[in-house]
């Protein structure tokens, strides 16, 4: 049986910038992926790396089917998910997880963490039982480092960190084969940054989840990933193992984002 989980074949993705006003038709459009080809092994981290607007996320959003291409087709497990039957995409669902930038922004200000945490088990019909449903969160919550006592809390009384970890809790909680992390790290100060990314490589050696890992900071990325993909304009310019594309990067682009990553560390 294939390791690979998720495989995205030949993504184009095109959206439109300009329409005859009358009719509607489309002419002129922005490519933001050219024929982008990817595969994600279970339990490694496969880091995707760019300058913004590269389509690096794009190429997330439609691996994890928040967006659909305009061309091409994802997979999972060696099946096209548009294939899928209802209790086949759920499975899918459930399996593959996002974490985003911006956690605050992507949680209900108005809703308890208990609450935020039990939302993905009560929307996939994973627990029935509100006290089944309460273990699991107090479960994740010492997981990742938190005392239970935030669970009473709001999105709003929290740190930054505290927050980026309830987002990491709330990604673990289905038991995901794959998790996307969309610039996970790049809103936190340096500090709380290695504490975030320590904690994703800890809970991947104890549970063997799989990193869809998105960032601009190739130096994060490398930290991270056991494989590179380098991104351009919309297409992969450079792919290998971490260290290769750190040590021997072979295009341009590759060693000007290195450069820069350097620098800033400099």
């Amino acid at each position: 049986m294939s390791d690979i989980l998720l495989r995205g074949e030949d993504l184009v993705k095109e959206y439109a910038v300009k329409k005859t006003p009358l009719t509607g038709k489309v002419t002129k459009v922005f490519t933001a992926l050219d024929g982008v080809s990817i595969e994600l092994k279970a339990g490694e981290t496969l880091g995707l790396v760019g300058e913004s607007g590269s389509g690096k996320s794009t190429t997330g959003d439609i691996l994890g089917d928040l967006q659909k291409p305009t061309k091409g087709t994802v997979f999972y497990k060696g099946k096209d998910i548009r294939s899928f039957t209802p209790e086949e995409y759920q499975v899918y669902r459930r399996n593959v997880q996002y974490i985003f930038q911006d956690p605050k922004g992507s949680m209900n200000p108005n809703a308890r963490i208990l609450d935020i945490l039990e939302e993905p088990l009560i929307t996939l019909k994973i627990e029935k039982s509100e006290a089944a449903r309460r273990a699991k969160a107090e479960d994740m919550i010492q997981k990742v480092g938190l005392e239970k006592a935030i669970l009473n809390k709001f999105p709003g009384e929290i740190s930054g960190g505290q927050c980026q970890r309830i987002a990491v809790a709330r990604a673990l909680i289905t038991e995901p084969e794959i998790i996307i992390c969309d610039e996970a790290v790049s809103a936190l100060d340096v500090s709380v940054q290695a504490q975030i990314l320590n904690l994703l490589k800890d809970l991947q050696a104890r549970l063997h989840v799989a990193y869809l890992f998105i960032s601009h900071d190739i130096g994060v990325v490398y930290h991270m990933a056991d494989r590179i993909c380098v991104m351009k304009n919309g297409k992969i310019v450079e792919r290998g193992i971490a260290e290769d594309v750190l040590e021997k990067p072979q295009h341009e682009y590759t060693r000007q984002l290195l450069e820069c990553s350097f620098a800033k560390k400099a």
